[in-house]
Parts: C-alpha cells; sequence; structure tokens
C-alpha cells in the first residue's frame, strides 16, 4: 500500500513532537478527556507510573484499569454510543460501528476513546488513512493512548514504513516496557531498519 506524502510528513512530525514532549512531565501527565473527574485523572497517573516499571508482572491488570477510565465519557448517552459501536464491532458490522462512532465523535469529540474506537473500526474496514487520521486525534487528546500507538504501528509496517512504526512501538514500549508482543516487534523492526536495540 503506498502511503500520501503529505500524510506521512504529518506522522513524522507527530513521532518527533511526541519525542520532545515525552520529556516534559507535566505535559504528559495532564488527563486528556475533559470529561473525566479529577479522582479518576489521579487514578489515571498512579496507574501509568505503575506501568512503567520494568519488570511489572500485573501489566495487563494495569492497562486494563487505565482502558477502563478511558471507556468512561462522563455521559450516559455517549457511553451508550460506544457500547453500540463496540457491538457492531464484535458483530462484524462495521459500518454499523463506524456509523454509531462517528455519532459518537460528532457528539463529544473530546473524546479520546470515541476516536480510538472509530480508529479501529476503519482499520478492520480497511481505511488505513481514516483510521491513522481518527489515530491523530486520539493522541492530539491523550497521547500516552498505547493502544492507539500500537494501532499506529501495525498500520505502519503493513505500509512499509517499518522505520515509523518502530519509533511508534518504542513510544509503546516507553510507556509500558513489559508487553512481550511489543518488545519482539521491536526487536525485529530494528533488525529490519538496522536500528539499535533497546
Amino acid at each position: 500500500m503506498m502511503a500520501n506524502l503529505g500524510f506521512m510528513v504529518r506522522i513524522r512530525n507527530h513521532l518527533a513532537a511526541y519525542a520532545v514532549a515525552s520529556s516534559l512531565a507535566s505535559w504528559l501527565c495532564a488527563p486528556a478527556l475533559a470529561q473525566s473527574s479529577a479522582e479518576d485523572g489521579e487514578r489515571l497517573e498512579t496507574l501509568f507510573t505503575e506501568l512503567a516499571e520494568p519488570g511489572r508482572e500485573d501489566w495487563n491488570r494495569v492497562e486494563s484499569e487505565i482502558n477502563r477510565i478511558w471507556s468512561r465519557s462522563g455521559s450516559p448517552a455517549m457511553d451508550m454510543l460506544l457500547r453500540r459501536g463496540s457491538e457492531a464491532m464484535e458483530a462484524e458490522d462495521h459500518r454499523a460501528a463506524i456509523e454509531h462512532l462517528t455519532a459518537l465523535t460528532d457528539h463529544a469529540p473530546d473524546f479520546a476513546e470515541g476516536w480510538n474506537a472509530r480508529a479501529t473500526a476503519f482499520y478492520v474496514s480497511g481505511e488505513y488513512a481514516l483510521a491513522i487520521a481518527d489515530i491523530e486525534r486520539v493522541l492530539a487528546l491523550e497521547p500516552r493512548h498505547f493502544g492507539a500507538i500500537s494501532g499506529l504501528a501495525i498500520m505502519l509496517e503493513e505500509m512499509g514504513e517499518n522505520a515509523l512504526a518502530l519509533g511508534a512501538l518504542r513510544m509503546v514500549h516507553e510507556i509500558n516496557p513489559n508487553r512481550p508482543t511489543v518488545n519482539e516487534a521491536i526487536s525485529r523492526l530494528e533488525r529490519a531498519t538496522g536500528s539499535d536495540t533497546l
């Protein structure tokens, strides 16, 4: 699949911006969801600190709790749209999923998980450009969204952009150094690109 040049420039710029921003802890630690409560924001900071600990064996539980917090929009109606979109995805009705999730992103543009869910629906529909555009929105709202960055890496590798895919996976590794599949993919892409190892 050929990548659009302007699009790839935007992705490169985003990855470079992330690398600079990752050194600014206060920026990275700010909760991105306007709807999330202060309590959720504090809990997310604790969870991300735990997730970044090398050798942590319960990283899967920590990621699951982060995802649970991210999935709450603060609005029952928006949560229902997310749930309907997810149910349509499970039923492999991708068109219906995209319709529900588009309604969600239209009505709750600051809810990162709506964009992430729609990116997934676009990806499984083969609409990579639309999926990656939604991932850009996710990362503007929540730069630490490991699921969105992982999805971006998968698409970039499938598009033959191995160096960019490697950069995205290194971001995921920075957030969570304990996920075996990410570490294996990093090693594989480092060999493919001739890059330094972790």
